[in-house]
This record gives C-alpha cells, structure tokens and sequence, in this order.
C-alpha cells in the first residue's frame, strides 16, 4: 500500500502551527518590555524619593551643627549651598530643611530660600519652593488657619498662620517681596497629580503671627 503523500507548504502560506508558536512569543516579548518599562519608571521613582531622604537627613545633621556653631555647615563636600532654616507644620508632623538659593540643583535636595526675598521674620514677603513629589507633598493637606514654623539658622523662630491658598502661572504670581508686613509664600508646582513640569503654581500664603 501506499503510504499517506509526505506534507508540503506553499512558501507564500507559513505553517498555521508555526504561526501559532510565534504569536505568544510576540506577545510574550510585548509583555517583557511592558513590564521592563514598568520597572525602569519605578526605579526612577524610588531613586528620586530615596535621594530626598537621604538628603534631608544630611540637611538636618548640617542644620543642627550650624545652630549648634553659629557658622554655616555644608550637608556635603561639594555642596554648594548650606542650609539656612527649617520648615515645620506640627498641624501634620512636617518638617524640611531648606537650602539657600532655589536652583535645580538645590530642589534636588530640599526647599530652596527663592532669592531676593527677605528672610522670615523680616519686613516683605519670604519665599520657600519645592518639588511637590517630595519635600513640599505636604502643602496639599495644609489649610487656611495653620501654622507653620520657621527656624532661621541664626536659631531664631518665626511662626505664620496660614490665611488662604491660590494657583497661579509662574511668571504671574504677583508675589511682592517688598510688600508691606511681614509674610510667608510656600510655592510648589501644581497640579500635585501631573507627572510633568507645568506653568502653574501652588502657593500657600501664610501671615506672621505676633511674638
């Protein structure tokens, strides 16, 4: 008897058991990426609030030597801005350390004093801003009628009760350093859910409260 005719393929047609074989290693691979990216994004997220902690507890070691000396102590070697007050709202437990100067390279690490802007506690309107992922994602839970507490690195303490909060494009704030009275501004990027830089700003605006 004749055996059954042995299997051929048209070339322009691939085997449908190939094909088969080769789609879950596509999808395979798809999912493989997905997940590498995935990853990747989470490193990057874990590595910037990772650096933030790291910093601020150098900040405050950095900090507290300065009150201690009376001198300004560099957080590190190649620091090139020291600290120069810490931030606190005992409403939600939060404290920061802020360097001077609010370069990119000093937000990296902490609040930066925005310069030409008078220190608080002195005549005008201070101004501290931050990341909104890091060390200033508290200020979305602060509310008109809290205080904040700022504690200079001449080891003098100014408190500031909270009076209302606004949104404002970066460039258009109105913010007055010269402004009569003695105030507080602390800015940070908005909205706190976005993943990119807009042109929006938070600000929290607080008033000295009488010593």
């Amino acid at each position: 008897m004749r055996g059954p005719a042995p299997r051929t393929f048209d070339r322009a047609s691939p085997d449908m058991t190939a094909l088969r074989f080769r789609r879950p290693s596509a999808r395979i691979a798809l999912a493989a990426l997905l997940l590498a990216g995935g990853l990747i994004l989470c490193g990057q997220g874990l590595y910037i609030h990772a650096k933030a902690l790291l910093a601020q507890f150098l900040l405050e070691r950095a900090f507290s030597a300065s009150l201690a000396t009376g001198f300004p102590t560099k957080p590190w070697s190649w620091a090139d801005s020291t600290p120069v007050a810490r931030i606190a709202v005992p409403r939600l437990g939060a404290s920061v350390i802020a360097l001077s100067g609010a370069s990119g390279q000093a937000l990296a690490f902490g609040p930066g004093h925005v310069p030409r802007t008078p220190e608080p506690g002195d005549a005008g309107t201070s101004v501290y801003a931050a990341h909104r992922d890091t060390h200033f994602a508290f200020l979305r839970d602060v509310q008109a009628g809290d205080v904040i507490e700022i504690t200079r690195a001449d080891n003098a303490t100014h408190r500031f009760r909270v009076t209302h909060t606004s949104v404002a494009a970066w460039d258009a704030s109105g913010l007055d350093p010269d402004a009569p009275g003695f105030h507080l501004v602390l800015a940070t990027c908005w909205p706190f859910e976005a993943r990119t830089a807009g042109p929006l700003r938070y600000l929290v605006h607080a008033t000295a409260m009488a010593e």
